[in-house]
Order: C-alpha cells, then structure tokens, then sequence
C-alpha cells in the first residue's frame, strides 16, 4: 500500500499515513511518496522569500489557499494542517519526498524529510533541479520534469524489501 500525492495532495497523504500508525486491524501503508509537499504554514522559508513571485507558485497563492482551506490562523500549527508540527514522526513507513528547486514549498517539504529521517524513518529527498512547483504536468515538455517523473516512478516500483507485505 503507498500513500502518495502532490502538493496538497502529498499533505492528505502525510497526515493519513501519520493516523494509521498504530491503528488496530489497519493494513499498514508499506511507502510515502510524496512530490512538493505542503507540510508547514509559515510561509518563513528562505525558498519562500527566493521563489515568492514569478515563479509559478508564488507565496501569495499559497496564502490565499492557506486562507482558504484553514482560516483559522492558529488551527494551521495542528500536524494535520502542518505536518511539520507533528511532535512524533517515529515508526512512519519510509518515504520518498521529491521538491522542486524552485518553489517556495522546497524548504518545507526538505525539512520534512530530515525530521522523518531524525525519527529514524527511512527517507530519501530528492531536490530535482530546474523545476517549479506542479512540475508532474509538464512531464511531456520538460526533460527535467520528465526525468524527475521517472524516478518516482522507480521509488513506486522498488519500495524497501523490508517493508513489503
């Protein structure tokens, strides 16, 4: 079982596989993958201030769907808002995390990673260079993009033997 998603959707798949853990009767999910995550409100990232505009994301936007999808400024620091917050990320199934160099989300999603990775998770960041955020649709006029496309799909076809079913 892989929990995988982008953008947003890589949020929904964090916080379902952080739910899971632990649940009695639940079938275990076996990989994360997860492309340009969101997994923090701050919106004080060094990518943040790099990428803030012209760049197709722009941090603006991200406010604006901040504001939207939670516009309860303090209910954004719960871990199912922002799963960087989360106070334990021990025992997650590994993960395979993929930012794109430049987008304002990088520094959040790598920062992710290296938190799963200090819990002892098995996971792997990718920063895959040249690309914007969304770069999963433009996999058919970037090299880059595609390049990037075909090493997911290589974390799908090769999880970790140890925690396959």
């Amino acid at each position: 079982l892989i929990a995988m998603g982008d953008s947003a959707g890589a949020t929904l798949a964090t916080v379902a596989t952080r739910r899971l853990r632990g649940w009695q009767g639940a079938r275990p999910v076996d990989l994360q993958v997860l492309v340009y995550p969101v997994t923090d409100a701050g919106f004080d990232t060094a990518s943040y201030r790099e990428f803030a505009q012209g760049h197709l994301l722009s941090a603006d936007d991200m406010r604006w769907f901040w504001d939207h999808y939670c516009p309860d400024v303090a209910a954004r620091r719960h871990p199912d808002a922002s799963p960087l917050q989360a106070s334990d990320l021990a025992g997650l199934p590994p993960a395979r995390i993929f930012t794109a160099e430049c987008d304002p989300l990088r520094d959040e999603g790598e920062a992710y990673g290296e938190r799963l990775a200090a819990a002892g998770v098995d996971c792997e960041t990718v920063r895959c260079p040249g690309l914007l955020h969304a770069f999963l649709s433009m996999i058919h006029y970037s090299p880059n993009a595609a390049r990037a496309f075909d090493r997911i799909v290589q974390s799908l076809a090769a999880p970790d033997d140890d925690h396959r079913p």
